[in-house]
């Protein structure tokens, strides 16, 4: 067993997720969701995470049996902890929101979705945790959304960019040479996706490459790895698919940004980019610091 409040601690030692403060994008997206229910998201929500939006969401138990690991709380990611999770038992996600950016093959997403009210309830009946960290972990470079897709492709960390007022979102690396075609079965793999939304020129001989775990479609961010030199860009979302005006703006925007650029784009999902960390850094570092067991849980399916 482990204790909740050091489990809090180490990971602000970590993450230093007090000191960076409020998160920039749920602290305008949980209200966004929740309050046109009319869902009393503070109420049940704990105040703290009221007021930095990262941190202890629900607390259960004081006494820590399992951690689950998780990137978005989708309704099968809850069915599975609520089922196995035991009192006290702590759901580690990257987001405290589903967000669907849509299948580049399939339907186009909503964007951010709230989790439904039965889910907490039955949470807070069964006396389960939930615990969120969205940028601190994008900004982290010891464990990070980021570095962890490096570190799975055999890439080397040079610099940072696609640069934040607290931190780095995006990692610039070297990798030992590398065809685009390679590079997307690679991908397909490691994120267990059946397929990759490309974009870009082809090439044989990638050396320098871009990565942008999650939210990566922005034009800005793969500007600024282009003149960097960048030759591949690799990240959650190469087009934005959410089924909003928002979303088919971006689209277009990143359309026209496709017909000029040098780099090869690959999107492997949202979701997927992101839940590597989970799978190789995070899992070993819980298993390590608390010596409790860990559980994974991937989705169902990766490109939502």
């Amino acid at each position: 067993m482990a204790n909740l409040l050091k489990i809090d601690q180490a990971i602000d030692n970590l993450f230093r997720y007090r000191e960076i403060g409020v998160d920039p994008a749920f602290s305008r997206f949980i209200p966004m969701v929740y309050d046109p229910i009319h869902y009393a998201w503070r109420e049940n929500f704990e105040p703290a995470f009221n007021q930095l939006f990262n941190g202890l969401m629900i607390k259960g138990d004081e006494e820590v049996g399992r951690v689950f690991l998780a990137v978005f709380p989708t309704d099968d990611v809850l069915t599975r902890f609520i089922s196995e999770g035991k009192s006290g038992d702590l759901l580690f996600m990257h987001h405290p929101l589903v967000m669907e950016c849509g299948d580049p093959k399939g339907e186009w997403g909503r964007g951010f979705v709230p989790i439904s009210e039965h889910f907490i309830k039955q949470m807070k009946e069964k006396k389960l945790s939930v615990f969120t960290l969205h940028v601190p972990l994008d900004y982290s470079r010891t464990i990070s959304t980021s570095d962890a897709v490096a570190e799975a492709i055999g890439a080397k960390v040079i610099s940072e960019f696609f640069i934040e007022e607290k931190g780095a979102c995006g990692v610039l690396c070297e990798i030992s040479p590398i065809s685009t075609e390679a590079l997307i079965e690679k991908s397909k793999e490691i994120f267990s996706i059946p397929y990759a939304d490309v974009e870009g020129p082809r090439h044989s001989d990638i050396t320098k490459i871009a990565i942008a775990a999650g939210c990566g479609d922005k034009v800005y961010a793969m500007k600024e790895a282009e003149e960097l030199g960048a030759q591949a860009y690799l990240t959650g979302e190469v087009h934005c698919h959410i089924d909003n005006d928002y979303g088919r703006k971006k689209y277009n925007e990143m359309k026209a940004y496709t017909k000029q650029t040098s780099m090869s784009l690959i999107g492997v999902s949202h979701a997927a980019s992101e839940y590597l960390v989970h799978a190789t850094q995070l899992k070993k570092w819980f298993t390590e610091q608390f010596e409790i067991p860990v559980t994974l849980i991937p989705q169902e399916k990766w490109w939502v």
